[in-house]
């Protein structure tokens, strides 16, 4: 039978979703099982995912940008909320989470307004509207006087960070946020729009609690020393990227010998060729070398000689970060570097904790380069998911550093935003005062999320929100310890602006771009017969 209409156009084996129903609701339908999944890990009481990749790895987390990552997301609409999920994570590094379930809630209210009759596009014609509108509210409510912000001062970064680390870790955001408020003014340079997010390490060691965790101006290595000297105080440290050891030449030559005492000769050489380069390494004044790959034993045994402490730091990003904190300049070969080459560290020592050994490289006053953050756990699931809240800490660090205004945390941003909009929803004529409608009962995903995964009654909860954001009590928010709707300016729960900014734009923008697609063509995958079911762990190149 010859095929017609469509088929006859594209390849066999394609496939071809049009219309509302199969192309529209279903795209909505796999953007709110992804949004299903994100959503009950938002918030502190969030809970955590068992996520375990293609290469049989096991993460325990409630970190969204972390879960979405590794969930292998096939269905193209649910790619373009990962997309918008981490577009969140590189542009902030926090509220990813926010992002992927408001758009999710958004598309859900979408679907309702399709089943009405709306079309597809006066709904998008609508959140733009609210989108703007919302972007313009948010401005309002931000709280005065926290435009101008001294970066360098502790408590007032720890009140910024307090609720992005407390999302992730929640119970132990005091313990955690002096010890990263701590780390990043470390190394906040002269001009805080500067801030490297690379600067502020964590070193994960077993063992102990986290109220063992400390912060150390330098960096922490998790090898030994290579020789036998373990500790030196303000030293100048030479860095060789290729290794200490005798090369093999680039020629190859035949060496004829005839008596024995050539062939002791011949040997000799080499040795008189190390000690060469060794103790002219000792005379321009070093105490530490720091090698990027091999120490020969050659090498070693005159280096132990010259009293030289010897490194070995195989990775080359390690070895770069090593060069920041001690402002050396990595060598490539091993010959006598210059006095400009060497770097200075005040004390290099290999230290044991919780039975691991570490060499702790501190530089105290030599500008703040590096500091590094050593947490402490009972499980490695555990250490990365404080290594998680960290990272959100010191990204939250690096956005105030730019744009340190702050909104009221806790739901009380969401539930005022989502009044005001239903106010101005009232004033647009038209069909998309419905989306805008939608567009606002979608804020209160979050309060009511936070008060669901918290096990709190939300409807209650949301409703008195609304009694007190009407009386005009703008910074009321939802208290989960309590589980009660109190002031959060007393309990300083603030939340960044930039953070809502880009979260609600960008689950604004995905929306928009799947609630366009009205048609799905899908051509044949490529690839021969059937691909055989690869063993665990293998890539798949």
């Amino acid at each position: 039978m010859q095929p017609y209409g469509i088929q006859s156009m594209l390849k066999e084996g394609h496939k071809h979703l049009s219309g509302l129903d199969e192309a529209v609701l279903k795209n909505i339908d796999a953007c709110k099982q992804l949004s299903t999944i994100t959503r009950t890990s938002l918030g502190p009481n969030g809970m955590n995912k068992m996520v375990i990749n293609h290469l049989d790895k096991l993460f325990v987390t409630n970190d969204a940008a972390t879960i979405v990552n590794e969930l292998e997301v096939q269905h193209p609409a649910a790619k373009i909320l990962v997309l918008a999920g981490k577009a969140q994570q590189e542009e902030i590094g926090d509220g990813a989470n926010l992002t992927v379930s408001f758009a999710g809630e958004l598309l859900q209210n979408a679907e309702e307004l399709i089943r009405m009759g709306l079309h597809p596009s006066e709904i998008i014609i609508g959140y733009n509207k609210a989108i703007n509108k919302t972007i313009e509210l948010l401005d309002e409510l931000v709280e005065e006087g926290s435009e101008n912000m001294n970066v360098k001062d502790k408590n007032e970064v720890i009140s910024r960070m307090k609720s992005a680390v407390a999302s992730k870790q929640f119970g132990l955001e005091d313990v955690l946020c002096p010890l990263v408020a701590e780390a990043c003014i470390q190394v906040c340079p002269k001009n805080p729009a500067n801030f490297n997010v690379d600067n502020v390490r964590v070193a994960k060691l077993l063992g102990g609690g986290l109220l063992n965790s400390t912060i150390v101006r330098g960096m922490v290595l998790k090898s030994d020393a290579v020789g036998s000297i373990k500790r030196i105080e303000k030293a100048k440290v030479a860095v060789f990227v290729q290794g200490v050891d005798t090369s093999a030449t680039e020629t190859k030559g035949t060496v004829l010998i005839h008596s024995a005492e050539q062939l002791e000769n011949y040997a000799k050489t080499e040795e008189a060729k190390v000690e060469e380069l060794i103790k002219s390494v000792a005379d321009s004044g070093a105490k530490v070398i720091v090698s990027g790959a091999a120490v020969g034993e050659m090498a070693l045994h005159f280096c132990e000689r010259y009293k030289l402490m010897v490194l070995k730091i195989s990775s080359k990003f390690e070895l770069r970060r090593f060069c920041r904190t001690t402002g050396a300049v990595a060598l490539l070969k091993l010959s006598q570097p210059n006095p400009d080459d060497l770097g200075h560290v005040d004390s290099v020592s290999v230290e044991e904790i919780g039975g691991v050994r570490v060499t702790v490289v501190r530089n105290e006053d030599g500008g703040n380069s590096v500091s590094t953050v050593v947490l402490r756990g009972s499980t490695d699931s555990i250490l990365d998911d404080l290594e998680r809240a960290v990272d959100d800490g010191v990204n939250t660090y690096k956005a105030m550093c730019r744009d340190s205004r702050i909104v009221p945390g806790a739901a009380a941003t969401e539930i005022e935003l989502a009044r005001k909009l239903k106010e101005f929803s009232f004033k647009e004529m038209g069909l998309d005062q419905y989306a805008i409608a939608k567009f606002a009962e979608s804020f209160e995903m979050v309060p009511k999320t936070l008060a669901e995964n918290a096990g709190l009654n939300a409807m209650e909860i949301i409703s008195s929100l609304y009694a007190e954001h009407a009386s005009g009590n703008v910074k009321v928010g939802l208290n989960l310890e309590k589980g009660a709707c109190e002031d959060i300016s007393g309990l300083s729960i603030w939340d960044l602006y930039v953070t809502k900014f880009f979260a609600l734009k960008y689950a604004a923008d995905a929306v928009c771009t799947v609630l366009r697609v009205d048609q799905i063509i899908m051509s044949k995958p490529a690839g021969g017969p059937g691909r055989r079911e690869q063993p665990a762990g293998m890539d798949e190149d």
